[in-house]
């Protein structure tokens, strides 16, 4: 089930505004040169920045996200009509066989269990063709970033975020951190609400569950 702050139409069409930085996405598009990729399978699309940037670029490329508002915003970008786009997430994909698969930002850390984790791994196993590759990131929760996150309110109107880093709730247990947060959105007079979930594992365990979906970890670049 998608995490309402990507689901809900009024907060999927203000999403690019709040992360106008992609940058991040740079080291992505570079691995997909580096293993010279013709075809790409991005898990977690979103609103498609970064399908819609390979598709212009002449990759063939299927993006698959479990929120529609999201895909709704995602095929209304420059180069959509390159992209096959799917509703719903790794372990509901058809038959594919593709170079490369991402899950570019956050999209790692979604799965809060183990066996999600594990499952998802296991269907983008089944999508790769052989020799083909899964690049993703996660965060380390040894640095706690979020107590330097420097949250203050968006200049867009519509928009507001929390003004002090200790709203951000976290909390420590079992050597993982989970993080939670709300972005709250001022639309028309009204405010909505939305909550997403974000699970960070160590680096020492984020490798784990790889052998058992049958692919083999690469050095942590």
């Amino acid at each position: 089930m998608p995490d309402r702050l990507f689901d809900d139409p009024r907060l999927a069409a203000i999403y690019d505004a709040l992360d106008p930085d992609r940058s991040d996405l740079d080291v992505y598009a570079a691995m997909v040169d580096e293993f010279e990729a013709t075809s790409v399978l991005d898990i977690g699309c979103g609103t498609g920045t970064f399908a819609c940037m390979c598709a212009q670029r002449g990759v063939e490329v299927v993006g698959v996200d479990p929120a529609g508002a999201s895909l709704d915003v995602a095929r209304c970008k420059p180069g959509a009509d390159r992209v096959r786009w799917l509703h719903g997430d790794a372990t509901t994909l058809p038959p594919l066989q593709v170079d490369l698969a991402t899950m570019t930002g956050n999209v790692a850390q979604v799965f809060l269990a183990d066996d999600e984790w594990r499952s998802a791994l296991r269907g983008i196993r089944d999508a790769l063709r052989p020799g083909g590759r899964l690049v993703f990131e996660t965060r380390d929760p040894a640095r706690e970033a979020w107590r330097e996150s420097g949250f203050v309110p968006h200049p867009d109107p519509r928009c507001a975020r929390p003004s002090r880093p200790d709203e951000v709730l976290h909390r420590f247990a079992r050597g993982l951190s989970h993080v939670s947060f709300d972005l709250r959105v001022r639309r028309c007079g009204t405010r909505s609400i939305g909550e997403s979930r974000g699970h960070t594992r160590w680096r020492r365990t984020v490798g784990r569950p790889l052998p058992h979906a049958e692919l083999v970890g690469d050095p942590v670049r």
